[in-house]
């Protein structure tokens, strides 16, 4: 299982909510917690622990055969809490209240940079196209779909906002997601649809060309990024500054 905050059972959130709060527990205490029975106790166990969000371990007791118990494992303990959102938002409002335009486009490069580091290894195609391919696969895993569009440029189609929430308050994060795109693929990159101007999706085309050692954008703005490749005439437009 690769997320657990998909596929939980009610039931099996409160074995892990009971974890939480003892380090571990053995099934007859879990069963006499959640008023059940020791064979649904071990069902639920049982798919935790394939999951892998609990782990058993042998103790010994004073009289008869050692016991079994249970506790979280790493996976475990990082369910729960999942305030994300807020924390975004947050983060996303102070960066853009910082008052210098340089810092301010900096800071956006450098978010857009991490958030392609998260997927760079598992980007290794020889060409724009097939890097923006396989860019739209690890977003649509993310729950985000994506494809690619083949026309005189490769285009990636999005019909779901990964930042819906950030988006409806400030657009700007839809140029940290295009600069994030061309660091990934490795060539320039502009929004030509946006759903936030009415489109029904968004679109980003990218250029054939990668970047050449002279065009490449430079850590200084963001204004260069913008001018390395014309726009469509029905290109959205993002304020960055």
């Amino acid at each position: 299982m690769s997320d657990p905050h998909l596929h939980f059972r009610e039931t099996d959130a409160a074995v892990v909510e009971l974890l939480r709060g003892d380090t571990s527990l053995g099934i007859g205490e879990l069963a006499e917690k959640l008023g059940v029975t020791a064979t649904a106790v071990r069902q639920r166990l049982d798919r935790l622990m394939e999951a892998g969000v609990i782990d058993r371990r042998t103790v010994a007791r004073p009289r008869g055969r050692p016991a079994h118990v249970y506790s979280l494992t790493e996976m475990g303990r990082r369910i729960g809490g999942d305030n994300f959102r807020d924390l975004a938002i947050v983060l996303w409002k102070e960066l853009r209240r910082v008052t210098d335009s340089s810092v301010r486009q900096g800071l956006l490069q450098r978010v857009a940079a991490s958030l392609a580091d998260m997927y760079r290894d598992r980007v290794s195609g020889q060409t724009t196209a097939e890097r923006l391919s396989e860019v739209a696969t690890l977003l649509t895993e993310r729950g985000v779909p994506c494809v690619v569009e083949q026309g005189a440029l490769p285009m990636l189609v999005s019909h779901s906002c990964p930042y819906p929430v950030v988006s409806d308050q400030d657009r700007a994060i839809c140029a940290a997601e295009r600069l994030m795109l061309q660091e990934l693929v490795g060539a320039a990159v502009q929004l030509s649809e946006c759903r936030l101007d009415g489109a029904h999706c968004c679109r980003f085309t990218a250029a054939n060309e990668p970047f050449s050692v002279q065009s490449a954008p430079q850590a200084s703005g963001m204004r260069g990024l913008e001018r390395t490749v014309s726009a469509p005439s029905n290109a959205a437009s993002v304020d960055v500054s």
